[in-house]
């Protein structure tokens, strides 16, 4: 089994995809006005419309209420991509700090209110275990 993507429901398609174009520097994929899809090398992020819900199951997913997932992206430099988004991202929850684990994480929330978390391993274990 393998992990391919996490889906957030958004009631704004278009604000969204364009926050994490902006944010990640990769060009979404659009499959309709309701759904596009943000792909990595290992995972893709893919943003959907309130009106995809009653496809799996009405009323199972609602927007803007997350408050237990974070989606997280490797990222080079953690403290440039802090630099680069500096005056975009408006709801910063802690800029770079190095977590006892090894990564160096800066967690914002995007216009949803969703958290995210760019993040550098920094200790010798934490580059380890993302160099394989």
């Amino acid at each position: 089994m393998n992990l391919v993507s996490i889906r957030i429901i958004t009631s704004d398609v278009a604000r969204l995809v364009t926050f994490y174009e902006r944010v990640t520097d990769v060009r979404a994929e659009w499959a309709s006005d309701d759904f596009a899809e943000l792909r990595t090398p290992t995972a893709t992020l893919a943003i959907a419309s309130t009106r995809t819900v009653p496809l799996f199951a009405p009323g199972s997913a609602s927007p803007a209420e997350n408050r237990s997932v974070i989606t997280e992206f490797l990222v080079d430099d953690v403290d440039r991509v802090h630099q680069n988004l500096s005056g975009f991202v408006t709801d910063l929850v802690t800029g770079p700090t190095t977590m006892p684990w090894g990564n160096r994480s800066l967690l914002f929330r995007d216009p949803d209110g969703n958290l995210v978390n760019f993040f550098t391993p920094v200790t010798p274990a934490a580059v380890e275990k993302f160099a394989r």
